[in-house]
């Protein structure tokens, strides 16, 4: 993310009371009557679908029954969420999943977007590959750092769980007092964490770092060839800033141009620049290294073209979902030629800083460069729909 980039997301070992529909919010979720569902068609390969769900399936036979999570501005147990993934693999390994028997056997509810036309913003997000050194040396001075010491994260809810359900705070301690963590620019432009101990990797070039920390997982090849993953651990609690919306505020991007690869070329191009621009983005990344992944917000290896990052507060974690937009069509340099319709079954498995609110989903399009090409212009509309096994919806709903 993921990355996307993860935001504190918390596992508690207790059962949650169901989140409340927040304030001024209209329902977000509406029931497709079962006449009227749309086809169900995946494009892609059964094996990556099915090693998909059963990562979140390990996921909820780690979490207690009574669980709760938003649905909406509703929610569901774990209990109903996996039962429903469960019986949808049945299916799917008995060969008999097809439309018929999904309104059969299972509700469906379609995300309706803030401005309630069901439409979506879906992009896309990928695992980058780059050179760096586990010693800073040469052209080797950008460090990815690890948890510091002394970031402290608060459970909020602990003192008042009325008011501050699910919440948390991070920030260190000044004196006697709990202050916000340092920003992008005091750790990077004061260098709070130089002597920190806590340096991890060191990476050639700091546009790169910024990525990293925006897709929230990379491979770093080391200059003896070896491979080292690193994945997310933390973060500093501060907002995020898109600096791609920073550049058309400036007026040097287009909207319309707008992409990763967008971005990427004016900050190497302006290399005076590039500071003033990532610091507007205060939030900052902190890593650790990881035998296997990249890893989302479940714990849990992400899965090429199925696993998604959403917003926690309105998509149920670890649900699966059906997903509808466009993929860019790409020619043999990479670059965009034409946009194509893909539909295909996702599962929630992280969350990301930029992505927020019921009308947001960021597809993870998997590791290198392959990845970044499909992900970095997917900025298309998309819609989403998430099945509920009909038994066992709440009967108040």
């Amino acid at each position: 993310m993921f990355i996307c980039l993860l935001f504190l997301a918390g596992c508690p070992s207790k059962p949650s009371r169901p989140p409340e529909k927040p304030s001024g919010e209209p329902l977000v979720f509406e029931r497709i009557p079962s006449g009227e569902f749309p086809e169900l068609n995946d494009d892609d390969s059964a094996d990556t679908l099915r090693t998909a769900i059963t990562a979140s399936l390990h996921w909820y036979g780690r979490i207690p029954s009574d669980r709760t999570f938003s649905f909406g501005s509703r929610s569901l147990s774990a209990a109903v969420l996996r039962e429903s993934l469960a019986h949808f693999l049945k299916l799917l390994d008995s060969g008999t999943l097809d439309s018929k028997t999904i309104a059969r056997d299972f509700d469906l509810f379609r995300v309706v977007s803030p401005d309630s036309s069901g439409r979506m913003l879906v992009t896309g997000y990928y695992e980058p590959v780059l050179e760096g050194s586990l010693k800073p040396h040469g052209r080797f001075r950008f460090p990815l750092y690890g948890l510091p010491p002394d970031l402290l994260s608060i459970d909020l809810e602990r003192f008042n769980p009325d008011r501050f359900h699910g919440e948390h705070l991070v920030g260190r301690v000044e004196g006697k007092r709990v202050v916000p963590y340092y920003s992008r620019s005091e750790i990077d432009g004061q260098k709070k964490l130089e002597k920190s101990g806590v340096q991890m990797v060191w990476l050639a070039d700091p546009v790169d770092c910024f990525f990293l920390h925006v897709q929230g997982s990379g491979v770093i090849r080391l200059p003896d060839g070896g491979m080292r993953r690193v994945g997310y651990a933390g973060a500093n609690g501060r907002p995020y800033r898109s600096i791609g919306k920073t550049l058309i505020d400036m007026g040097v991007v287009s909207r319309e141009e707008m992409s990763l690869g967008a971005i990427r070329s004016y900050l190497r191009s302006h290399p005076d620049l590039q500071e003033k621009v990532m610091w507007e983005n205060e939030s900052y990344v902190f890593f650790r290294f990881v035998p296997r992944g990249p890893v989302g917000s479940l714990d849990a290896v992400l899965t090429g073209g199925r696993s998604v990052a959403s917003d926690p507060k309105y998509h149920p974690r670890g649900a699966l979902g059906f997903l509808v937009s466009e993929k860019p069509r790409l020619d043999s340099s990479g670059q965009v030629v034409g946009w194509e319709r893909f539909n295909r079954w996702v599962l929630n498995q992280d969350t990301g800083g930029a992505i927020k609110g019921p009308g947001r989903i960021d597809l993870f399009c998997g590791t290198g460069e392959g990845a970044e090409a499909v992900a970095g212009p997917m900025k298309q509309p998309g819609e989403m729909y998430y099945p509920v096994r009909r038994d066992l919806i709440p009967k108040d709903w």
